[in-house]
């Protein structure tokens, strides 16, 4: 028997839909049903398709708003009463308006009057209309209005709230004497927030503060004590913008600049009284142009500082309210194909509930594994009810659900199914910790399997073996007991089978463990260390990482392309880490040294054969600081400005943009250890130096190119009018000490040739290339 099923069989109850009610109960239940039903409708007759994103429910379920905007804005409202009302007239909440509606705010009211249900109801002019409901009293009564903005002129965007505060985006008309620059890029936006405190029978509200000026279209979204802004993908004028988000802590007036592929990148930016966002966001623009993070279909807050975000990538992350992101769970490749398809997605405790069009997936967020998936008759919208948190809800067309265990109750109590499965267990007398070590290992076989473009079938044995176990989610949760045990290998953490379990994870996973406890502790020093402390962290990290990368055996394209991203992003780092990892030493005569293993040598000196692509970054970063300044006045010839680049290449240019003149004596140790290492062979040359043929060498591939060529591709092109280039004279003699330092015929002569025109006849190296020259065979 399987031990995967087995698990299952303890932790995965099946789980299925059952319906709470069919709308019967609520008053007018019927006209949400029709409703309902026009949210999938493929009537042509229909001018406007209702969207289940207009649909709003209460905390205690009781209450379901739908908010019209086409073709009449207003709004509806269907309540389910919990006491028969002392008259038999309901008092309706259903208004009908000139102006739109932009959303509604649910007050927590749990300690007055008997629970019920306080709500504002936000209009696009700045308008905020109180509402409360009695059972008693037959429905809804009106509390009274109060203007939201301060600005008569101001249009509410979005509006959210948390327990102390009400936050808005609103946009103000540019004035007369505005920039026109500003009214082209629409930054006519600004970030409000007010307090509020529920009264006995009003809403008082506290004084307007503009958080932040001169900011895009904004999506406000509360969460907790967090505020996240989300851009408006429906303005297209901001699309550059959509590459990151912001962070809003209004308890701490702090913003922190976020995207979806990296999670916090500037942390800790101190809100003034009045923040301006060009300011806020000018300092990493230049790295934000750069990235290219994935686009989010869905959001939801959790309501402890986190967002869920579904991205067009498949993969549903959280970030948390420290900055973290989390991934979570990835759908298959094919699900978001219908990026029309409405998507719906909430945390419920340890169950994170998703639907794509007509499909629930329920998955366990501590380990990522799906729990169940539910096909749907029609579209759904999850909904947490504060009275069962940790059951999922869903709006349908149908009514209202909620998801089951087979046997027992929404939380999983009284349930035969679990407490059977320990016998069974026991019965095939297999091992706690075998089955858990087994499951995790499956899971990453499944998830690279999927993934792999080979054939063969992974096992879990090679897995083990070759030391690539990853499996994200599990190693993510594995990693959270490690660090709370604080324990060392070897020692029993827990009594009986868990601490069995325990050491047999640790002993196949240690150096996984330590290695992501090492990166979480560089992760943390990077965002909340000063600017001296990440520039020694970056120090480091490069240094390591060219380190590890030469002294690699074989390296492979994605390897190549990680080296030329280090060279790009920290030119000067990795200049000083080149001579770190080679042990270059420039004697008096001007020659280099080197003590590096030939290992290391034959990883610099051997091409990688690799597609030329465009680099996404630029070569220079103003965290590349050296001790040297760079030759270069112009950034056009940097390495990563056409293409990615051979090892050898790579550090050609980094050598000729911090110390030219070192570039020659580079070439000349770099041939000394080709010829005693024999790195020659498969190069395209032969045991002589004259045996090279020049027809048989390729600018696009560098398999056969002597490395003086190769070293030549550092100096940049002369251009139209090379002379007017101030560095041309230099960049000509360095071209020249290479060509004589390769002891080519053909390069000794075209040396001879530039010599002979600039009329230098003292060049140190002429007499003994000279000699070379008259000493070759004729066949050269």
């Amino acid at each position: 028997m399987s031990s995967l099923p087995i698990l299952q069989a303890v932790d995965m109850t099946r789980r299925m839909l059952e319906q709470v009610t069919d709308f019967g109960d609520f008053t007018k239940g019927t006209d949400l049903n029709e409703y309902l039903k026009q949210t999938h409708s493929n009537n042509s007759n229909v001018s406007y398709k209702n969207s289940l994103s207009d649909v709003r429910l209460s905390p205690d379920g009781r209450h379901i708003h739908v908010i019209l905007r086409k073709p009449k804005v207003g709004l509806m409202t269907f309540d389910k009463y919990q006491r028969l009302p002392q008259s038999h007239k309901h008092l309706d909440l259903g208004l009908t308006r000139t102006v739109p509606i932009v959303d509604i705010l649910y007050f927590n009211n749990s300690n007055r009057d008997g629970g019920n249900v306080l709500l504002t109801v936000i209009f696009e002019n700045g308008k905020a209309e109180f509402w409360r409901f009695f059972d008693l009293k037959g429905g809804w009564h009106f509390l009274h209005t109060a203007d939201l903005c301060n600005s008569p002129r101001a249009k509410v965007i979005s509006v959210s709230a948390n327990q102390n505060y009400i936050f808005w985006c609103e946009e103000r008309p540019p004035s007369e004497s505005s920039s026109p620059v500003n009214v082209t890029h629409n930054f006519r936006y600004c970030i409000c927030k007010r307090t509020y405190e529920v009264e006995e029978t009003a809403v008082s509200l506290g004084g307007v503060k503009i958080a932040l000026h001169n900011n895009p279209r904004y999506n406000v979204i509360s969460s907790g004590e967090i505020v996240y802004l989300l851009p408006d993908w429906r303005d297209k004028s901001t699309v550059a913008l959509s590459k990151f988000f912001l962070t809003w802590s209004p308890q701490h007036d702090s913003f922190r600049v976020s995207n979806t592929c990296k999670g916090t990148l500037r942390k800790g930016l101190p809100s003034t009284k009045e923040s301006d966002f060009k300011r806020l966001v000018t300092d990493c623009i230049g790295y934000l142009s750069a990235l290219n993070p994935p686009d989010i279909y869905g959001y939801s807050p959790n309501g402890c500082g986190g967002l869920l975000m579904l991205l067009n990538t498949g993969w549903v992350t959280l970030l948390q309210k420290d900055g973290m992101l989390r991934q979570m769970y990835k759908l298959a490749d094919n699900c978001l194909a219908n990026s029309s398809a409405h998507n719906s997605l909430n945390l419920y405790q340890d169950t994170l509930a998703l639907t794509i069009g007509r499909t629930l997936y329920l998955i366990d967020t501590t380990c990522g594994v799906e729990l169940e998936k539910i096909s749907l008759k029609r579209e759904g919208l999850l909904y947490v009810n504060g009275t069962e948190r940790g059951s999922p809800h869903l709006l349908s067309e149908t009514g209202l659900f909620v998801v089951m265990l087979r046997e027992g109750d929404p939380r999983g109590r009284n349930s035969d199914t679990k407490q059977k499965a320990p016998s069974l267990i026991m019965g095939e007398s297999i091992s706690p910790a075998a089955l858990l070590v087994e499951a995790v290992f499956e899971e990453a076989c499944k998830y690279y399997q999927q993934r792999s473009l080979s054939s063969t079938r992974l096992t879990v044995e090679k897995l083990k073996k070759g030391g690539m176990f990853q499996a994200p989610i599990s190693l993510a949760n594995i990693v959270r007991d490690y660090l709370q045990s604080g324990a060392p290998r070897g020692v029993e953490l827990t009594q009986g089978g868990a601490g069995e379990v325990q050491e047999m994870l640790l002993g196949s996973l240690e150096a996984e463990l330590k290695g992501m406890v090492s990166l979480e502790e560089v992760k943390r020093g990077l965002v909340e260390g000063k600017d001296r402390e990440v520039g020694e962290v970056c120090e480091s990290l490069v240094q390591q990482e060219v380190g590890r990368l030469l002294s690699l055996p074989e390296l492979d394209r994605d390897s190549l392309l990680y080296l030329n991203s280090i060279f790009s992003l920290f030119p000067g780092q990795a200049w000083r880490a080149t001579q770190g990892t080679l042990q270059l030493r420039r004697n008096r005569e001007g020659s280099l040294s080197s003590k590096a293993p030939p290992e290391v040598w034959k990883t610099v000196l051997s091409p990688v054969q690799i597609p030329t692509v465009p680099a996404n970054l630029p070569y220079t970063n103003s965290n590349g600081q050296s001790n040297h300044k760079p030759f270069l006045s112009s950034n056009s010839h940097s390495p990563a400005a056409n293409s990615n680049l051979a090892v050898f290449e790579l550090l050609c240019h980094s050598v000729f943009l911090f110390q030219p003149s070192w570039l020659s004596p580079f070439l000349e140790l770099s041939q000394q250890q080709q010829t005693s290492a024999g790195l020659g062979m498969g190069l395209g040359l032969g045991g002589s130096p004259w045996s090279y043929s020049g027809g048989r060498g390729s600018a696009e591939n560098g398999e056969s190119l002597p490395l003086y060529k190769r070293a030549l591709s550092a100096l940049p092109p002369p251009g139209p009018d090379p002379k007017q280039n101030p560095d041309y004279e230099h960049i000509q003699d360095l071209e020249v000490d290479l060509l004589l330092v390769s002891g080519r015929p053909n390069a000794v002569l075209q040396a001879l040739r530039i010599l002979m025109g600039r009329q230098q006849w003292e060049k140190p190296l002429l007499p003994h290339s000279l000699l070379l020259l008259l000493t070759a065979s004729p066949a050269s």
